[in-house]
């Protein structure tokens, strides 16, 4: 398979308009991933499939991350004149990434024999912001696992065909897998409370729990 060097050229160029982002990774897969920008994230992924020099045809895996917001510290390295000296010091600037969510898609093509490329789309906040493109209509495989996401998670893919919660039940409130979920401490849907959700069903105001 190409670079995502090469991959990334050529996107760009079948696809006006889009722009596509590197993305590198720390862990010890130190498996890169391609970022496109959402208005085009559809476009780019029926190019990924139907390009005869990749065809990839098959997403094996759809995945959800929460991003919450987060104070970033970069060194630098600035000049400053110290007692009359010019000498080059590190500072350590703060800025706060605003916090989002983050859906990846692990694409292999059965026909070429080749892969994974990474896919990822992120939301524009965790908020009031979270649609993204459903890839069902490109992948099929992608309808119960966008299903996942969007129960766990709460991201809203635009275009999926039976968008529903799949784990939870219809009357849940909030995304268990948002890394601020708060779990509930009365178990109202629990008949038989016992060990620890026993103790946290005692503490709720309203509880008239039976072990």
């Amino acid at each position: 398979m190409e670079s995502l060097e090469q991959i990334k050229i050529r996107l760009e160029a079948a696809v006006p308009g889009a722009q596509v982002e590197i993305l590198s990774n720390d862990s010890p897969s130190a498996q890169r991933s391609l970022l496109p920008d959402r208005a085009h994230a559809f476009a780019v992924a029926r190019f990924l499939r139907d390009d005869p020099q990749l065809c990839l045809d098959y997403c094996s895996n759809v995945t959800g991350v929460d991003w919450p917001e987060m104070e970033i510290s970069l060194k630098v390295k600035v000049k400053k004149v110290i007692e009359g000296v010019e000498k080059e010091v590190e500072e350590v600037t703060k800025t706060l990434r605003p916090g989002f969510l983050e859906v990846v898609y692990h694409l292999y093509s059965m026909a070429m024999k080749h892969g994974p490329l990474i896919l990822r789309v992120r939301t524009g906040n965790r908020h009031d912001q979270v649609q993204m493109p459903s890839f069902t209509p490109v992948w099929r495989s992608c309808e119960f696992q966008e299903r996942e996401v969007y129960d766990l998670f709460g991201v809203v893919f635009d275009g999926h065909p039976d968008l529903r919660r799949i784990l939870m039940w219809d009357e849940f409130k909030d995304h268990p897998m948002r890394k601020d979920y708060c779990e509930p401490d009365d178990y109202e849907y629990e008949p038989t409370p016992h060990d620890d959700v026993l103790e946290k069903a005692k503490r709720h105001p309203s509880a008239e729990v039976t072990p």
